[in-house]
């Protein structure tokens, strides 16, 4: 060493002697110095060789240069061969590529794999549930909250069935289905999606009345841009699964927009109205129906009455003719009393005894149109009294006050 050929260590004698701050002789004779020479340091060469001695006397046989290489090797190679263990996650799958090419997939735990740069291996999350957005961009604020979104026009107007233009914002929750197929079957898998469900929406929309699209016609909106986009992945071989397409907001433009409403408020008036309409003649119409079968039911009613009542009076008419037939005298008579009784039931009757007549010369005074003006002023039927209560009377009297009154049967009979 340097030192050494100097005489003696990094601080050695030197010429001066005894080390950097001297200590050879200082002119009184030999010895160190008024400080002495003080501690020394460590030498470095002498305790790498002392360190190679021991291990030698460790080892087994004598080791060369070359021993020592290999030994340098082995122990490069291990620790090579040790950095192919990897862990997957619980959420995620493990994709290991050789030399680029997918070779096998792997499930959560602990792995083994053949280190770079044979192998490699990608763990994408097959569990976690992915959001895109279109026609609008969320940011995230402080603590994950979502601040006020970014319009975007370009992605968020669109044109309607009945070529009117809507606003929609709309997001798209995925998931990985196939880990192979989404990482070697599609380049830049978020960017694929949002094309993909761009063109899926304004392909549902285009089909679609403005009116529809902006009331009852969401949720049918969703479910068939989920089916068309979910066609449109599966064709691509992109191994994405979609979970949900929500709407977030259609509205129409925002210059048109306060007009809109105007028409939207018109139209709900309109509709207001037609369902007033409509409920007043649920409730007229039924009341008509009624009264219209009620008089229809008397009608018929009454038409069944009158058939009834004259088909009797026929059969009557029969039967009293047959009854003629088989004894004319009997039936006259009977015809005749009932003829006379329909005749007097509604007339004014005066019945004299026979006592009152001109058996004592005395001509009794009756005024009989007072009597019949009084009989129909007070309301009394003269013919409900009783023929005792008007003379007073016995029964024969009254007997043959009627015949006297009646006209004998046999004149009749002459008149037949």
């Amino acid at each position: 060493m340097f030192w050494q050929s100097q005489g003696g260590g990094p601080w050695g004698t030197g010429p001066r002697g005894g080390g950097p701050w001297g200590g050879g002789n200082r002119g009184n004779g030999s010895g160190p110095g008024p400080r002495g020479r003080g501690p020394q340091p460590p030498d470095f060469e002498e305790l790498l060789r002392r360190g190679q001695d021991r291990f030698r006397r460790v080892l087994p046989g004598n080791f060369n240069t070359r021993t020592w290489i290999a030994l340098a090797v082995i122990a490069v190679v291990v620790l090579w061969l040790l950095n192919g263990f990897y862990t997957v996650a619980a959420d995620e799958v493990g994709v290991v590529l050789r030399f680029g090419a997918y070779n096998r997939t792997t499930q959560p735990g602990l792995n083994y794999h053949l280190p770079g740069p044979i192998e490699r291996v990608l763990t994408p999350s097959v569990t976690r549930v992915n959001r895109t957005e279109i026609g609008y961009r969320s940011a995230e604020g402080v603590a994950g909250r979502a601040t006020a979104a970014r319009q975007l026009p370009e992605e968020a107007l669109m044109l309607t069935g009945d070529e009117n233009i809507v606003d929609i914002n709309f997001a798209v929750f995925w998931v990985i289905k196939d880990a192979k197929a989404y990482l070697f079957n599609i380049r830049r898998p978020d960017e694929t999606v949002k094309s993909a469900a761009e063109s899926a929406m304004r392909e549902v929309i285009g089909e679609t009345p403005i009116a529809q699209a902006l009331a009852e016609g969401r949720g049918k909106i969703e479910s068939d841009t989920h089916g068309l986009l979910q066609a449109i992945l599966d064709t691509y071989g992109a191994g994405i699964e979609l979970t949900q397409v929500q709407l977030q907001r259609v509205d129409p433009p925002g210059p048109v927009i306060d007009a809109f409403r105007d028409v939207q408020r018109a139209l709900a008036d309109r509709e207001r109205l037609r369902n007033e309409a409509e409920a007043y003649r649920n409730d007229i119409v039924p009341k008509a129906r009624g009264a219209a079968a009620a008089v229809k039911q008397e009608a018929e009613a009454y038409r069944q009455e009158i058939v009834a009542r004259s088909q009797g009076d026929a059969a009557r008419f029969t039967s009293v003719y047959q009854a003629f037939k088989a004894s004319q005298d009997v039936t006259l008579q009977r015809l005749y009393l009932e003829t006379m009784e329909e005749v007097l039931k509604n007339s004014n009757k005066v019945i004299i005894d026979k006592s009152a007549q001109g058996g004592s010369g005395v001509l009794p005074y009756l005024p009989l149109p007072a009597l019949g003006g009084a009989n129909s002023a007070t309301g009394a039927p003269a013919q409900g009294n009783s023929p005792g209560s008007a003379s007073g009377g016995s029964a024969s009297g009254q007997s043959s006050t009627l015949q006297s009154v009646a006209p004998p049967a046999a004149p009749l009979r002459g008149r037949q």
